[in-house]
């Protein structure tokens, strides 16, 4: 991974060399000629936007761009799913969208415009595609899946063997996540229950931030749809298994004088609601605003029209790009501990 955005970012600096001398060549010819068409004064006056290319890195699409080098595009196409009233289910590919010049047209009806699919006659379109951030959650599922359903092979095969090879490297990090997140913070009587869900939610936010930091990687767990998903399952798990003693606390807490009630329930309430809003909240900004760091000094070379800006820029990418590792991990590490220590109120018995 290192190694990948070492060389992303050498091919930016080297890129705004051909970049600087293609200005300097479209200066040159045009001052020899004295006139230039509309069409030459919009490609001279045409500028490196960063706004557009962080936008598109950390938006949905209905396709999945890599990389593009000169008029080479390497996409891969999704499908796409749509309903409408009068026509019902259409299923395509999200290829018939782009042209051979990769500009977007319209297809067969359906117009896509900001990543949204629109029927051309204005009727109600309902989107059902396989987007770029549901392809990489296919990805991480299948993923989890081969990694943990292997790993679970060799414990059955082999329980009292050492771990070895990928098993050697996951069973620390699942015995931090019991040892020191679920016994510490629901107790050693009820933690057992809920270990299945931490392990997934840790490993869910750690792989996909990790995909996320590939280049070309989708930006899957800095999309606010997905953290409200996994923050409603918090809400659940948590309220779901709530003992009298959680509900008694919110409603009618012990001790408290019954006009304070009046006050302290509502916000009571109001915190039930927080504690998972919080949770989408923080993971969706920390993921969101690594990649706009990144992708930002990187477009410091663009903007500057100065290659060797790269020098400087490539080194320090590397070293933000080191700290969004460690981001990844310390981010699922956090919602899963603030998920436990809010199953760990709620099932917590009542002491004399």
């Amino acid at each position: 991974m290192y190694f990948s955005n070492i060389i992303l970012g050498l091919l930016f600096s080297f890129s705004s060399f051909s970049l600087l001398a293609n200005e300097e060549a479209v200066a040159h010819d045009s001052t020899q000629a004295h006139a230039a068409t509309p069409a030459a004064h919009e490609a001279e006056s045409t500028k490196f936007d960063p706004g557009k290319l962080i936008l598109h890195h950390i938006a949905d699409e209905h396709d999945w761009h890599f990389f593009t080098v000169g008029h080479f595009h390497a996409t891969l196409p999704l499908p796409c799913i749509v309903y409408t009233a009068s026509r019902g289910v259409v299923v395509f590919s999200s290829a018939n969208f782009k042209n051979e010049h990769h500009e977007e047209i319209p297809y067969n009806g359906f117009l896509l415009e900001h990543g949204k699919i629109h029927a051309e006659n204005g009727e109600k379109v309902y989107d059902f595609s396989i987007t770029k951030n549901v392809a990489s959650l296919m990805l991480s599922a299948v993923l989890l899946l081969t990694i943990f359903i292997g790993i679970g092979k060799r414990y059955k095969e082999n329980p009292h063997r050492a771990p070895k090879g990928i098993q050697s490297m996951f069973e620390p990090i699942i015995i931090f996540v019991r040892d020191e997140i679920a016994k510490n913070n629901i107790g050693e009587k009820h933690y057992r229950r809920f270990m299945p869900y931490l392990l997934t939610v840790f490993f869910f936010i750690w792989f996909n931030n990790m995909l996320g930091l590939v280049p070309g990687g989708a930006n899957l767990t800095g999309n606010i749809a997905v953290t409200l998903v996994l923050a409603i399952i918090a809400f659940f798990v948590t309220n779901f298994n709530g003992r009298s003693t959680y509900w008694t606390h919110i409603f009618a807490m012990p001790g408290v004088p019954k006009w304070m009630l009046v006050i302290l329930t509502p916000v009571e309430i109001v915190g039930i609601f927080m504690k998972p809003f919080s949770l989408m909240v923080r993971l969706f900004a920390n993921i969101t605003a690594g990649h706009i760091i990144l992708l930002s000094l990187v477009s410091l070379i663009f903007i500057f029209e100065n290659a060797a800006l790269g020098l400087a820029v490539v080194p320090f990418s590397l070293f933000m790009n080191v700290i969004e590792l460690i981001v990844a991990f310390i981010q699922a590490f956090i919602f899963t501990m603030l998920v436990s220590t809010y199953i760990g109120a709620a099932v917590e018995e009542h002491h004399h």
